[in-house]
């Protein structure tokens, strides 16, 4: 099976609120591999490989976020996953 790959950004307020924790959280739980951190412009990009469906229910969670997290935008484009290490990281 081919795996799908795909890079997010979050807007709203999702820096300083442990949205990049609850994201690993969320995308270990789906057996997703990838990596979130903080973009200087306040934004939270996320990327995320492993199977559709997952990067799918990763989105879903993504518009909503973390408890003390506000999203108002989500942007999704699709990436190679041959280039998303193992595990998932937090920078």
């Amino acid at each position: 099976m081919k795996e799908s790959a795909a890079r997010f950004f979050v807007s709203g307020r999702v820096q300083g609120v442990a949205f990049r924790a609850h994201t690993r959280q969320q995308a270990l739980a789906l057996g997703l591999r990838g990596h979130a951190r903080n973009l200087a412009d306040g934004r939270v990009e996320v990327i995320a490989a492993g199977d559709a469906s997952a990067i799918d229910a990763l989105e879903h969670w993504l518009h909503q976020g973390p408890p003390l997290a506000r999203v108002d935008a989500l942007a999704r484009e699709a990436c190679d996953a041959a280039n998303v290490p193992m595990g998932f990281a937090i920078f």
